[in-house]
């Protein structure tokens, strides 16, 4: 009862998203995919870092998602996100990196745009494969109870007492059932592999992860675990995405995540985010 009490109190609300069906193309309406709304000038993003070796020089980003903030605030209880705009989001799908290395920084962005009615059907670049170009799909939203998955949950606490067992129960206890396929805005992410949140904070201080962390300091680890589950939320979760013959997966069924600082969410500071990936 104690661990289920525990649990209890790392509620959040989160806005679970089904992507399925006919997308609305009009200009602002939250969908996946199709060609993004964007204002007059805006400059794609790309990626420039390494892959395999192989240096990567102004590769474009795919268009992922983008989220009519005016319809989704209903969802979001929590009152995080802006009341008004878009929320657009975009990845380097051909690269795919993982977000354990600060030379990831660029392979994801995010951008707010808070003026709807400034915004117009952009074409792709023209560099941009059509493999890359993903068809737009419909998005339904739902305000949802989030707790903290394992990982997160052990983050400051005795995992000798509090192992996987105890969390099971209590979990079931919450009633808390994680879909197969799971995309979701905020909340707490669903995690396939370990905790993301130490790793977003160790990462912005110039940490590479690929291999052992013997490289970090006992200073930086501690600070990182002590505080990084306050301080770094999770933005955006994405599941593989399927509709008809289109199907998006990340690695071996894999999740993309978009965290950002407490902080700069509150300034809507949207260009300090974040990417991990993870798949089984």
């Amino acid at each position: 009862m104690e661990l289920k009490n525990k649990l209890k109190k790392t509620l959040r609300n989160s806005v679970r998203l089904k992507i399925e069906g006919k997308a609305d193309l009009k200009i602002g309406a939250t969908r996946f995919g199709g060609k993004p709304d964007l204002p007059d000038g805006f400059e794609w993003c790309r990626y420039e870092g390494e892959r395999c070796g192989e240096v990567i020089k102004n590769h474009p980003l795919s268009f992922i998602a983008q989220f009519n903030l005016e319809e989704i605030s209903k969802y979001d209880t929590d009152n995080l996100l802006p009341k008004k705009g878009l929320l657009s989001f975009f990845y380097d799908v051909d690269t795919m990196k993982q977000g354990f290395d600060p030379k990831d920084t660029g392979c994801a962005k995010v951008f707010y745009f808070e003026e709807i009615s400034k915004l117009k059907t952009t074409d792709f670049p023209s560099d941009l494969s059509e493999e890359f170009q993903f068809p737009p799909i419909g998005i339904q939203a739902k305000s949802e109870d989030s707790y903290q998955d394992y990982p997160d949950f052990l983050l400051q606490r005795d995992k000798l007492l509090e192992c996987w067992d105890d969390y099971d129960r209590a979990a079931k206890g919450l009633k808390i059932n994680t879909p197969n396929n799971s995309s979701k805005l905020l909340g707490w992410a669903d995690i396939i592999q370990d905790n993301m949140t130490v790793e977003c904070e160790l990462v912005s201080r110039g940490y590479y992860l690929g291999g052992s962390r013997e490289n970090v300091t006992p200073r930086d680890r501690q600070e990182a675990e002590q505080s990084s589950a306050k301080e770094w939320l999770l933005l955006f979760q994405l599941d593989t995405v399927k509709s008809d013959d289109f199907e998006l997966m990340f690695g071996d069924c894999g999740r993309i995540y978009y965290y950002i600082r407490k902080e700069d969410l509150a300034a809507e500071r949207f260009d300090r985010v974040w990417l991990i990936m993870q798949c089984c």
